[in-house]
């Protein structure tokens, strides 16, 4: 697991802080403190609100979960807009997590997850430097980054502790392929059904 001191935010520097642990966040959602629909992630047991979801970002989301949908069936369970919890202190909220169905979304861990999307119009820059740097840390194996204004992805993977070693970017007609299926989940976003 990452140092602690690597994933707290830099606000309030020397106050000090009540850390959370992802049970604690749920018993506060639970509790009616943090409403349930409020999009906060918990990095280092630190809670950090997250950018609101904008109409190309939906889009986005959309047609890609219905494209990986209509796919012949496999073994494969596709989570949309989940909380992916990376240790006890630590959760994200992607857009899209593949994981094997023999484990099931209950049984995901970052040592089982194929592939994560996440699709950013307001949030790139976030998206693809301090969230990259902590799924990479995490050992996720291999995650789209997908501007869902421009249409372009980066696609990162070998995960280090400091980062991932490898990450490419592809343009609207580029063909994405991601490593656990790649014939049956290859596309082009500009193909996408974007209505």
């Amino acid at each position: 697991m990452p140092p602690a001191a690597e994933l707290t935010t830099p606000a309030a520097e020397g106050l000090p802080r009540r850390r959370f642990t992802v049970a604690e966040v749920q018993a506060l959602v639970a509790a009616g403190v943090i409403d349930e629909d409020e999009r906060v992630e918990l990095i280092g047991g630190d809670l950090v609100p997250m950018s609101p979801k904008g109409n190309d970002h939906e889009l986005v989301k959309t047609a890609l979960a219905n494209r990986w949908y209509r796919l012949p069936e496999c073994d494969l369970d596709l989570a949309i807009a989940t909380t992916f919890r990376l240790s006890e202190d630590t959760y994200l909220e992607p857009n899209i997590v593949i994981c094997p169905r023999a484990s099931g979304l209950r049984g995901s861990t970052v040592a089982n997850v194929l592939l994560v999307v996440e699709i950013a119009d307001s949030s790139l820059g976030y998206d693809m430097g301090r969230k990259a740097a902590l799924y990479a840390s995490f050992g996720v194996r291999e995650l789209w980054v997908i501007d869902a204004v421009l249409l372009t992805t980066r696609i990162f993977r070998e995960p280090t502790a400091d980062g991932y070693r490898d990450a490419h970017d592809f343009g609207a007609a580029d063909r994405l392929a991601p490593l656990i299926a790649p014939e049956a989940f290859a596309l082009r976003l500009d193909e996408l059904e974007l209505s």
